[in-house]
């Protein structure tokens, strides 16, 4: 999977009211903990041999997606192009025209020096894996930055490790016990379901979106009060995540899971505390810069599926793009809370490919 958010200078540390019950995940450690020395692959492995024995006998239902590799590259360059603009908003760097062009990202930089502090700026962001192959057209500053094929193949597979999560994750939350999902490929995902046999539930399942969304509270009314009467327009009124309190906020949310660009579990740095990050995209990144700024000392909810899962205080402008969401959580619980944000944008890169119904073998 993807490593925790790089740009820990800024965080946003959301004190939730959580303790046990939050519907709990098919994977209990971090996808990155255990892809390091291999564990993950040797889980797949004896998973995929344990369901290869159940379809056999029971037969079952086979399942394949495919990962939207044109949307993910225009992501990849749309990153890149969020990137250079931050860079050179923080360097001071005198640039002009920057813009997509064919597939990567141009801009005009006059200074030399200006060129080579931003070249040295995203290298050093990159931590070891360039995003970009650079090139300098001399005589005019013509800057041209394309997407390296490593940093597009680690994006690709970082999306299908997060699709597979958030699968096992609606497995799981459907009730579905026996179930193989592997990758198949660089870009395709394979699902086993022994003694299913309407895979058309199932696809249901995966298709349908969770509704992630940030947004302001309304301050002006008791919620209790709104509830009973008639809500300020542009409001409404829903229950907490794990209690009973009520919320007024507004119906439209200043973000979406369309801007998140990463979600996972990990551990305080601080505390050790099991905790679920997330990290926004260029766009988001932005939005909830100037959102945060435009709203200190004022609450505003995090919504997940029409349901207030934190209502933080925002304390200062917030402009690094990531935070974390914390709240005695157990591992699981903070698997599930970060797969249910993630999976807010991930049925729209994911295209069924195939469907079937596998007969149990004849005795």
């Amino acid at each position: 999977m993807t490593t925790p958010p790089r740009d820990c200078a800024t965080r946003l540390f959301i004190a939730l009211a959580v303790t046990a019950g939050i519907m709990t995940s098919v994977i209990a450690l971090p996808r990155a903990a255990l892809a390091e020395d291999g564990q993950l692959d040797k889980m797949r492995a004896k998973i995929s041999a344990f369901i290869g024995d159940k379809m056999e006998k029971l037969g079952g239902s086979r399942i394949v997606y495919k990962v939207d590799t044109d949307g993910l590259r225009e992501s990849v360059v749309t990153d890149l192009r969020d990137d250079v603009y931050k860079n050179l908003r923080e360097g001071k760097i005198a640039f002009s025209g920057l813009a997509i062009r064919d597939g990567g990202v141009e801009l005009k930089i006059a200074d030399v020096k200006g060129r080579e502090q931003l070249a040295r700026k995203l290298a050093s962001a990159a931590e070891g894996l360039p995003s970009h192959a650079l090139a300098v057209t001399d005589g005019d500053g013509l800057v041209r930055l394309v997407p390296t094929n490593a940093a597009s193949a680690a994006r690709l597979h970082e999306l299908v490790e997060d699709a597979i999560a958030m699968i096992e994750q609606r497995l799981k939350e459907a009730g579905v016990q026996l179930a193989s999902v592997q990758p198949d490929g660089t870009d395709r995902i394979r699902i086993f379901l022994p003694g299913v046999m309407e895979p058309e539930r199932v696809t249901a399942v995966f298709a349908r979106r969770v509704k992630v969304g940030f947004r302001l509270i309304d301050l002006s009314v008791p919620p209790e009060q709104a509830q009973s009467g008639t809500p300020p327009a542009g409001t409404e009124v829903l229950p907490g995540f794990k209690d009973k309190s009520l919320y007024l906020v507004a119906k439209d949310s200043v973000l979406d899971g369309d801007d998140i660009s990463y979600a996972g579990p990990g551990f305080a740095s601080a505390t050790k505390e099991p905790i679920a990050s997330f990290r926004f995209n260029g766009r988001g990144t932005r939005r909830f810069a100037h959102i945060t700024e435009e709203n200190i000392a004022k609450p505003f909810a995090i919504v997940l599926d029409g349901k207030v899962i934190s209502a933080p205080i925002i304390r200062e402008p917030i402009t690094g793009g990531s935070g974390q969401i914390s709240g005695n959580f157990t591992l699981e619980e903070a698997n599930s809370v970060a797969m249910l944000l993630r999976a807010g944008s991930l049925p729209g890169h994911l295209g069924l490919v195939e469907q079937e119904v596998v007969p149990p073998a004849k005795p």
